[in-house]
């Protein structure tokens, strides 16, 4: 396995993004170590809110909700899924797999030794997120599902068809353009520059050119039975589980009312609609996400 590490240069100067980094070193699946950055911010001793990216953004997507977490006196923990933001990215495609990230999530999980967990995850941060707690149920206090799913190979949006066939065929992958394109708002240069600086040459992108072909879209795909046994525990869990989807992501669109249905911990919980949030709602609607995540915290049995 053949491994890009970012240069630490291309992050000079990203646009709210003081953080220090964190490394934790995670098994490749490939007799090699991956080095996997992640934030944490906050006091330690608080509530820790894990915060999940997708596709093909990284922890930059959070760092006004990072922000707004701490100043509401919680701790925010974003990391970087391998291929994305600080952490390494395997060169080839066929070194990523939906079942490697999870493995590499996992092990860093683990390593990471956090528990109590509140979750808020977005796109992949959910596929891989949801992953995690049924995975480690015992870890996490709660969940809130935004713009995800979990998907068992029943289908696609035409939104999504027309997202992967772009992501496989465009020549170069224009990662600060598509987060721009999935925002209400326009982003800034500099905003736009910084999802662009994990990739110094079109080389580095092999995760995020990788992951729309993962998703378990149809029956055939690899994940299903995986995914399928994950429900499982899910439709066991009765701690809070939240949805807060955005009202203008064509994407996700409706994906609630399944989590709604099937997961007892989201019966009676204050599921709602974030106005004026398209795909990337956390950079649309950073404080609308943080009041959600911190009335979540402060109803959880102390």
């Amino acid at each position: 396995m053949k491994i890009y590490r970012t240069p630490d240069s291309c992050f000079a100067n990203l646009p709210d993004y003081p953080f220090a980094p964190h490394y934790t070193e995670v098994a490749s699946g490939d007799e090699q170590a991956l080095q996997l950055h992640h934030v944490d911010e906050g006091l330690k001793s608080a509530t820790p809110v894990l915060l999940m990216h997708g596709e093909p953004s990284w922890s930059f997507l959070y760092r006004k909700m990072i922000a707004g977490l701490v100043d509401k006196g919680h701790r925010a923990v974003a990391p970087d899924l391998i291929g994305f933001g600080k952490s390494d990215k395997p060169s080839e495609q066929s070194d990523y797999t939906y079942e490697r990230h999870v493995a590499w999530m996992s092990d860093w999980l683990q390593k990471a030794g956090l528990e109590r967990i509140v979750l808020f995850c977005q796109d992949w941060g959910g596929l891989i997120g949801l992953r995690l707690v049924a995975a480690f149920p015992e870890r996490f206090a709660g969940v809130i599902v935004a713009n995800t799913g979990l998907p068992t190979g029943s289908g696609f949006s035409e939104a999504f068809n027309a997202w992967l066939n772009f992501s496989q065929t465009v020549p170069l992958l224009p990662v600060g353009m598509i987060v721009n394109g999935g925002t209400v708002r326009d982003l800034s240069d500099a905003e736009v520059a910084a999802y662009n600086a994990p990739y110094p040459e079109e080389a580095y992108k092999a995760g995020a050119r990788r992951f729309p072909a993962l998703v378990p879209i149809t029956p055939e795909h690899a994940s299903v039975a995986e995914n399928k046994a994950a429900w499982t525990v899910l439709e066991k869990f009765e701690k809070p589980f939240l949805t807060a989807f955005s009202d203008s992501d064509p994407v996700t669109r409706g994906g609630d009312a399944v989590f709604q249905a099937r997961v007892p911990g989201a019966k009676g919980q204050p599921h709602t609609t974030i106005v004026g949030g398209g795909h990337f709602l956390q950079e649309d609607k950073p404080d609308e996400c943080v009041a959600v995540i911190d009335a979540m915290i402060r109803a959880l049995p102390k």
